[in-house]
């Protein structure tokens, strides 16, 4: 059992609504977290999710904080959120550079996850931004300096390269297909699990003391449609895997 943070998975949306000469505004709240969390759960580790919103605030951001924690995953949310506390954002205050603290963690022995997404890697319009941050040293891949999404509305399925892997958590080679993933390059150092098209889907390697992986396509929808996220026995084995192999050391 492992003790898991999920960092992201959760936006608000604003919808204008016009009827002739009228209109209202309308806003909601969402978390894509629920296929992820549910699947480690049934797999038997304890899963605290830190939405989006929260994380300027709430991020651990040392390693003992770190530490009440044996994997970090970060998902759809981008560097920004991690670096700009509101003190340093709103108030211009020496602050603790959370990133850099992670990266340290995981070179100390911590277990480090980023899955795909729009603030992800480098994400849409590079507006993730995590190319110019340490994390890029604890990272199984390089990541594109623009807009690294690769979106596929016909669908692509995934091929496995070492379905041995004790990562994969047994999940087979035949996968469903996806809609889309975030494009990397990978490491000299990493394995690459799995591709999609001619990319890294899953990919892992070890740094210092501690360990890393990537899922380059999302968790939940859009691009994990509910045959990937949700009709799929493979998705938790594969995320337990993951989990696992990441907290093993």
């Amino acid at each position: 059992m492992a003790r898991v943070l999920i960092a992201g998975e959760s936006w608000f949306t604003t919808s204008t609504h016009t009827k002739g000469v009228d209109e209202f505004t309308v806003h909601s709240y969402t978390e894509g977290v629920a296929q992820l969390r549910a699947a480690l759960e049934a797999t038997g580790h304890e899963v605290t999710h830190l939405p989006a919103h929260l994380v300027p605030t709430q991020f651990p951001d040392d390693a003992a904080a770190l530490g009440a924690y044996d994997l970090v995953i970060l998902s759809d949310i981008g560097a920004n959120s991690l670096q700009l506390a509101p003190g340093v954002f709103e108030h211009a205050e020496r602050g603790r550079d959370r990133i850099a603290a992670l990266t340290s963690w995981v070179e100390g022995g911590g277990a480090l996850m980023m899955i795909g997404g729009y603030l992800s890697f480098s994400g849409f319009q590079a507006r993730a931004a995590y190319a110019q941050t340490a994390l890029t040293r604890v990272l199984p891949v390089e990541l594109l300096p623009g807009d690294d999404r690769v979106e596929q509305p016909a669908g692509v399925t995934p091929v496995v390269a070492v379905p041995e892997h004790p990562a994969l958590g047994g999940a087979g080679t035949h996968w469903p297909h996806l809609l889309g993933y975030n494009r990397v390059v990978a490491k000299p150092e990493s394995q690459v699990l799995a591709t999609v098209g001619a990319d890294p889907l899953v990919a892992v390697a070890e740094y210092g003391r501690g360990r890393s992986a990537v899922f380059t396509s999302d968790c939940s929808p859009h691009w994990a449609p509910p045959e990937f996220c949700e009709q799929w026995p493979g998705y938790a084995q594969l995320f337990d895997g993951l989990t696992s192999w990441l907290t093993a050391r």
